[in-house]
C-alpha cells in the first residue's frame, strides 16, 4: 500500500510502499521485535545530549550499609526535574519482584522541579508506602525496585578489594536493581500526562518514566560503590566504566502492560507506522558508500556479540535465540543496497526479520530520527451518529476483516477473559469457565465484540442513521465508535483473538518493551518477563548522544 509520510517529517513530499497490517499486526511478529534507535529509551537521550543536560546530585544521606535518601537534579527545556530516591533495609522473607509486595530495597519519585528540604522528609516518610499513600502532582512518577541481592553482594565485595567484578557475572545479570512497577499518568495521585505532555523533550510518550529509569540506574551505580567504599575506604576502587555502562536496570513486567495497546489504537499506529516509515526510507536510500558498508560490518559484529551474550532458561525463546545467531550468521554484509540484506532476512524466522529491521533503521539516523517526533497521537476518539449503518457496516468489511476469522461458538475461542484486580487495579487473565468475574469482563475481545457490531449492522436498514440503531444496540456504541476513530489507520488493532486459548501476553509484552528500548528479553511464562533498561546507555556525566544499540561487552 501507498502511505504518506507523516507532514512533521524531513521526507513529506514522498510515497513510500509499507507492508499491510495483516502481515504487521499479528502476535508472533510483534512477539518478535527488537528495540530501534526510535525506541523510547534511545530517543530521549539523544535529546539530553541535545540540550547538553547535566546530571547533579544534590543531595546524599546514607548510612555506611547504604540505607538512607538521595536526590539528582537536571534541567530539560528550561524545567527543572529531580529524582528523590530512597534505599530501605528488607528482609529475606518479604522480598518478591510481584506487583502485589509490599516491601523494597528501594523506592523513588521524579519530582516536578527541585524539591525543598520539608518536601524531602515528605517524600521520604510516603516513597516506602508506595500506593498505601496518596501524592500530589508535584511527582512525575511513582515506582520501587529491588536488588539482585547476590549481585550487588559480589559487586560490592569486589570493589571492596580492589578489583573489579568478573566480567562474565556482568555479562550474565547485567543490573545491579530490577524495578517491579514504575507508574505514571495520574495513578495514586501523582501529575497526569497533561500536566507536562507539552513541555520540550517530554512531549514522546513515556518519556518521564524513562527519564525515571535513567536517574534511577545512576543511583544504582552511586549506591554500589558508596557501600564498598564505606567497607574499606583504604582499598575500594569506583566501577570501571564500561562495566559501569553495561549495568542497566531490570525490570520484571507482567499483564498490567498488555491492555495498553488494546486501549490506545491510534498511539498503536503512530508507533508501528514510524517504524515501518523508517525502514521504507531505508530500503529506498540509494547503493552504499564505502563508509556506510564499513558501519554495516561494525554494527553487524556488535549484534553477534549481542546474540551471543543473550541466554535465557526459557526453553522455547532459547531455541528462538539460537535459530535467530544462526540465521544471522549466514546472512553475511557483501551487499550494495541495504535492500539486498532486507531481501535475504525474508526467507528467516521472524526473529530474524525483526533484528535485521532494527538494524537497518539503527545504521541509518540521518534518514529515521526525525521520526521519533511522530511517535505521539492526539486524535480524539470519533463519534459520528448521523452516518449511516451502510457506511458503518462497509468500514468493517473493509479494515475487520480478520476479526470474521473466529467461531466464538467454540469454547477454546472464549476460554480467557480479562479484569482489573482489585486488590492492585491491575489488568488480569481468568479463566471463563472455570473462575468467577466473566460478568466483570473488560472490553478487550476486539474480535468477538467486531462480530457482533458486524450482526447487528447486517440486520439493520443500511440507510437508517446510527443514531437510531444505538437506541436498538446501546452496547454497540463504544465498538462502533473505535471503527470510525481507527478508519484510515491501519495499524491500529492487533489481528488476534485475546480471549482464546491459544493467546500468549507475551507477544505484547515485548512489542511494548521493544518500543521502550529494552533488550535481553527472557520470558518466565506465557504472561510475563524481565528485560534490562539502559544497558550500555552513557552515564550521566558523558557524551549522552553516543548510540548505544545493542550493548555487549
Amino acid at each position: 500500500m501507498q502511505v504518506s509520510i507523516p507532514s512533521n517529517s524531513v521526507h513529506s513530499e514522498e510515497a513510500l510502499a509499507l507492508r499491510p497490517a495483516a502481515e504487521l499486526m499479528r502476535l508472533p511478529r510483534l512477539g518478535a521485535a527488537f528495540p530501534t534507535r526510535l525506541s523510547f529509551m534511545r530517543s530521549l537521550l539523544r535529546r539530553l545530549g541535545e540540550d547538553q543536560v547535566q546530571v547533579k546530585r544534590r543531595l546524599w544521606d546514607m548510612d555506611d550499609l547504604g540505607y538512607g535518601h538521595a536526590v539528582y537534579s537536571l534541567t530539560l527545556g528550561g524545567y527543572d526535574y529531580s529524582l528523590v530516591a530512597i534505599s530501605l533495609p528488607l528482609a529475606d522473607e518479604d522480598r518478591s519482584d510481584r506487583v502485589i509486595a509490599e516491601a523494597w530495597d528501594a523506592a523513588f519519585t521524579l519530582y516536578d522541579g527541585i524539591p525543598t528540604a520539608k518536601e524531602v522528609e515528605r517524600l521520604t516518610k510516603i516513597l516506602p508506602k508506595q500506593e498505601a499513600c496518596r501524592f500530589t502532582a508535584r511527582e512525575l512518577t511513582l515506582g520501587r525496585a529491588n536488588k539482585s541481592v547476590r549481585f550487588f553482594t559480589e559487586v560490592v565485595e569486589a570493589l571492596a578489594k580492589g578489583q573489579q567484578p568478573e566480567t562474565a557475572r556482568i555479562e550474565q545479570i547485567g543490573y545491579l536493581m530490577r524495578t517491579t512497577a514504575v507508574y505514571g499518568n495520574g495513578k495514586f495521585g501523582i501529575a497526569d500526562r497533561d500536566v507536562y505532555a507539552a513541555r520540550p523533550g517530554l512531549k514522546a510518550p513515556f518519556q518521564v518514566e524513562m527519564l525515571t529509569v535513567w536517574l534511577v540506574r545512576a543511583f544504582t551505580h552511586d549506591l554500589v560503590e558508596f557501600v564498598a567504599k564505606r567497607r574499606n575506604p583504604d582499598i575500594a576502587v569506583p566501577l570501571d566504566p564500561k562495566i559501569k555502562r553495561h549495568l542497566g536496570i531490570g525490570n520484571a513486567t507482567g499483564l498490567g502492560m498488555a491492555p495498553f495497546l488494546v486501549s490506545h489504537p491510534t498511539l498503536l499506529h503512530a508507533w508501528v507506522l514510524a517504524r515501518e516509515t523508517a525502514l521504507a526510507r531505508v530500503l529506498a536510500a540509494p547503493k552504499l558508500d564505502e563508509a556506510q558498508k564499513a558501519a554495516l560490518r561494525d554494527l553487524t559484529a556488535q549484534v553477534k556479540r549481542y546474540l551471543a551474550a543473550w541466554n535465557v532458561q526459557d526453553s522455547q525463546q532459547m531455541h528462538r535465540i539460537q535459530v535467530l545467531r544462526d540465521e544471522f550468521d549466514a546472512l553475511g554484509t557483501d551487499i550494495t543496497h541495504f535492500s539486498d540484506l532486507w531481501s535475504a532476512a525474508q526467507d528467516t524466522s521472524l526473529e530474524c526479520q525483526e533484528l535485521v529491521q532494527a538494524l537497518l533503521i539503527d545504521l541509518n539516523p540521518s534518514l529515521v530520527d526525525d521520526l521519533a517526533q511522530s511517535l505521539t497521537c492526539n486524535k480524539a476518539p470519533a463519534w459520528h451518529p448521523q452516518e449511516t449503518v451502510g457506511e458503518l457496516k462497509a468500514d468493517v468489511e473493509r479494515s475487520y476483516a480478520w476479526a470474521m476469522a473466529y467461531d466464538f461458538d467454540q469454547q477454546a475461542q472464549t476460554e480467557l477473559f480479562w479484569y482489573t484486580s482489585e486488590e492492585k487495579l491491575e489488568p488480569r487473565l481468568g479463566h471463563r469457565y472455570e473462575e468467577p468475574g466473566a460478568d466483570r469482563e473488560r472490553p478487550l475481545d476486539i474480535a468477538r465484540q467486531i462480530q457482533q457490531l458486524y450482526a447487528a449492522l447486517s440486520a439493520a436498514d443500511p440507510d437508517q442513521a446510527l443514531a437510531f440503531f444505538y437506541v436498538d444496540h446501546p452496547r454497540l456504541r463504544a465498538i462502533a465508535a473505535r471503527v470510525q476513530t481507527c478508519r484510515d489507520l491501519p495499524y491500529t488493532e492487533i489481528h488476534g483473538n485475546l480471549i482464546a486459548d491459544t493467546y500468549r501476553p507475551i507477544d505484547m509484552l515485548r512489542f511494548k518493551l521493544a518500543m521502550f528500548g529494552a533488550g535481553k528479553f527472557d520470558p518466565k511464562s506465557d504472561l510475563w518477563t524481565r528485560i534490562t533498561l539502559f544497558q550500555g546507555a552513557p552515564l550521566i556525566n558523558e557524551d549522552l548522544s553516543a548510540d548505544w544499540g545493542f550493548a555487549a561487552l
